[in-house]
C-alpha cells in the first residue's frame, strides 16, 4: 500500500511540476510512513514539509496544492492535512479486501519479489577453523548467516551459500600435536604437552578414533586413521576431517546447509596465493622493510601499511584473504556478504585495499561485511561458560540439545547481528508471551486449531465464499490487523537491503502480538456465515504471513502446541 501512495503522490507531483508549482528539476524523495495514531490515517507522508523550498511555498499551502492534485483512487477514502504540512491517507475497505485477496491467492509467494533480478550473491558464513566443536558464536554467525541467505533469495537473488575452511596455519598444527600428544597418553598436566594445545574432551576421543583406524568422512573428503602415533602429517589429515565432520552434523542438527566448501590450503595447492602477491608486488603497491613484504595499504585509506610476508617467509593471514576474495569475483559473484565475528573487523580494510592493489576492476568497498557480537549465555541468572566436551567454550551442539533448534535460531538471529546479545536459556525454554519465538509460534498454531474446531462442529469453509465475504470485516483491530500483513513485503525488502534479518523477527513478534489481541477479544466461529468466513479468512491470511516470515528465519510453523 506505501508504493501504491508513493505512486499517487508523484502522480500529483508531476502535475504540479506541469503547472509551475514546482520547478521542473526538483528531485523529490517521497517517504510514505505507517502513523502511530490511527485517527491520523493509517499512512502519512511529509513531501510538502521536504519540497516546500524548493517550491518556494507555505509547506501546508503545497500540501493543500498537492492533495488537490491526487489522481482518484479505491484505495484511499480520503486524506487530511495536519500540523505544519503532513498529508495522512485513509485506506479504504476495498483496499483493505484486495491485499488480503493478494496474500490469500500468493501464499508462500507472498512478500518475495525480484529486485535481485537473478543476479549472483555468495553468502559466507560459519567458516570456522577445524579445530574444534562450533562455539555459540558460529552459531550466531550459522543463525544470521543462514537467515541472511533466505531473504536475499525471496528477494530474487541467485544465492551461493559458501564454508570457508581454515585448515592451514598454526592453529590446525597445534590441533595436530595435541591429537598426537593423546596418541601418545599424555594429558594436558604433563609438561611435555604443547604449550598452545587443545584440551577439550573431544580430542580424547579424535585420538582414540585415529588410533582405532577408524574411517572418518565429511562433506567433499574422507581420511582413515594410520594408527602411527608418531606420523604427525596423518593425524593432522585426520583430526581435520574428524572434526569437519562433527562441524558438519552440528550444522545439520541446526538445519544449515552449504552449497560450497571452500579449503584455504587449496590456494596454497593452487599456487593462488603466490599469484596474488606476485600481482601485488607487480602493480608497485608493495616494499621490503626490515626483511618483510608490506603493502602500501595506506594508498587506499588504511591507517598504515600492513606486513604480508613476515622476516621467516610465512604470509600474515589477510594475504590468503586477498587471494580467496580474488577467487570469489573471478567466480561471477557481483554481490558478497562476508558474515563473520566483530573479532574480524580490523581485516576489512586490508582485504578491500588487496583487492583495490590487483587492479581487477573490483568495486571499491567489495565485499560486504555483516559483523556479529559476541553471545552471553545465561541460566538461572548465571553465565554459562564452559562444556565438558569442549573443555573451555558452550558448544552450538548443547544449546541445541537444551532448549531445541527453533529457539535457538530464533534467539540468534532476533537481535540486531552488531549488537551483544544475551541468550536466557530459562526464557527460551518457557512456554509463555515472553519468550518470542512461542509467542509466534502459537499465534501460528491458534490459526490451525481454528479450523480443527470448525471441522469438529461440521462447518465449512472455502477461499472463494471467504473473499466474497470480506466486507463483513467492519472492526478497526481487523483493519489494523489487515495493515500490519500488508507492511510484510516491505519489511522483507528493507531486511534484505539493510542486511537484517531481526526486521523479520521483530516484524512477527508484532503481527503475532496484533493477532493475539484480536483472537482474545473476537470470537472467529460466530454464528453470523457471511462474518464468520471473512474472519476465517483473515485468520488464514495471518497464518501465510507467519509461516513465510518464520521459514525465513529458519524456524518451523507448527500446527498444535
Amino acid at each position: 500500500m506505501k508504493q501504491v501512495i508513493a505512486g499517487l503522490i508523484d502522480s500529483a507531483l508531476k502535475t504540479l511540476i506541469e503547472n509551475g508549482t514546482l520547478p521542473e528539476d526538483v528531485q523529490p524523495n517521497i517517504m510514505v510512513e505507517n502513523t502511530r495514531d490511527k485517527s491520523h490515517g493509517d499512512y502519512a507522508s511529509n513531501i510538502a514539509l521536504t519540497l516546500a523550498k524548493p517550491a518556494r511555498s507555505n509547506p501546508r499551502q503545497l500540501a493543500e496544492k498537492l492533495v488537490a492534485a491526487l489522481p482518484q483512487s479505491d484505495n484511499l477514502t480520503r486524506t487530511e492535512i495536519a500540523g505544519p504540512g503532513f498529508i495522512n491517507f485513509f485506506i479504504s475497505e476495498a483496499s483493505t479486501n484486495s491485499l488480503l485477496t493478494t496474500i490469500l491467492d500468493q501464499k508462500e509467494s507472498y512478500g518475495r519479489n525480484n529486485d535481485g533480478a537473478g543476479r549472483k550473491v555468495q553468502v559466507e558464513f560459519v567458516s570456522a577453523n577445524p579445530t574444534g566443536p562450533l562455539h555459540i558464536g558460529h552459531g550466531r554467525g550459522a543463525a544470521v548467516g543462514d537467515c541472511l541467505c533466505r531473504i536475499m533469495d525471496a528477494n530474487g537473488w541467485d544465492v551461493t551459500r559458501e564454508f570457508y575452511y581454515n585448515d592451514a596455519g598454526q592453529q590446525i598444527n597445534n590441533l595436530a600435536l595435541s591429537v598426537q600428544a593423546r596418541c601418545k597418553g599424555l594429558t594436558p598436566d604433563d609438561a611435555s604437552w604443547p604449550e598452545d594445545g587443545y584440551r577439550g574432551d573431544y580430542i580424547i576421543d579424535l585420538a582414540e578414533s585415529f588410533m582405532r583406524g577408524d574411517t572418518v568422512k565429511s562433506e567433499d573428503q574422507s581420511f582413515t586413521g594410520t594408527k602411527n602415533s608418531a606420523d604427525l602429517e596423518a593425524i593432522r589429515h585426520f583430526a581435520v576431517a574428524y572434526l569437519r565432520r562433527e562441524q558438519d552434523l552440528d550444522l545439520k542438527a541446526f538445519a544449515v546447509d552449504f552449497d560450497v566448501y571452500f579449503l584455504e590450503s587449496s590456494l596454497y595447492e593452487e599456487g593462488k596465493v603466490e599469484r596474488t602477491v606476485q600481482t601485488l608486488i607487480k602493480n608497485g603497491y608493495t616494499y621490503e622493510d626490515g626483511g618483510a613484504l608490506w603493502l602500501r595499504t595506506t594508498d587506499f585509506g588504511d591507517d598504515k601499511d600492513r606486513v604480508m610476508r613476515k622476516k621467516d617467509g610465512g604470509y600474515t593471514y589477510f594475504v590468503p584473504d586477498v587471494a580467496y576474495h580474488l577467487d570469489k569475483w573471478q567466480r561471477g559473484f557481483e554481490c558478497v556478504l562476508n558474515e563473520q565475528g566483530a573479532d574480524h573487523h580490523s581485516t576489512i580494510t586490508r582485504v578491500r585495499a588487496g583487492l583495490q592493489a590487483l587492479n581487477a576492476d573490483i568495486p571499491k568497498g567489495w565485499p560486504d561485511y555483516v559483523l556479529h557480537q559476541m553471545v552471553t549465555v545465561m541460566r538461572g541468572g548465571e553465565e554459562v561458560k564452559i562444556s565438558k566436551r569442549a573443555g573451555s567454550y558452550l558448544t552450538l551442539r548443547d544449546l541445541i540439545d537444551e532448549v531445541g533448534r527453533d529457539a535457538t535460531r530464533y534467539f540468534l538471529a532476533a537481535r540486531k547481528s552488531d549488537s551483544h546479545l544475551t541468550f536466557d536459556i530459562d526464557l527460551a525454554r518457557s512456554q509463555s508471551a515472553d519468550n518470542p519465538v512461542y509467542y509466534i509460534q502459537y499465534a501460528h498454531a491458534r490459526v490451525c486449531s481454528i479450523f480443527r474446531k470448525l471441522a469438529e462442529n461440521n462447518l465449512d469453509w472455502d477461499l472463494e465464499t471467504g473473499k466474497a465475504a470480506l466486507s463483513c470485516l467492519e472492526l478497526e483491530s481487523e483493519k489494523n490487523l489487515v495493515i500490519n500483513l500488508g507492511r510484510y513485503p516491505e519489511v522483507v525488502k528493507n531486511a534484505a537491503s539493510a542486511r537484517e534479518p531481526h526486521q523479520i523477527a521483530n516484524y512477527l513478534r508484532d503481527l503475532a502480538g496484533d493477532f493475539h489481541t484480536y483472537y482474545n477479544s473476537e470470537k472467529t466461529l460466530v454464528d453470523d456465515e457471511n462474518l464468520r468466513n471473512a474472519r476465517l479468512t483473515l485468520a488464514v491470511a495471518v497464518r501465510h504471513v507467519l509461516a513465510n516470515g518464520l521459514d525465513l528465519l529458519g524456524v518451523t510453523a507448527p500446527e498444535q502446541m
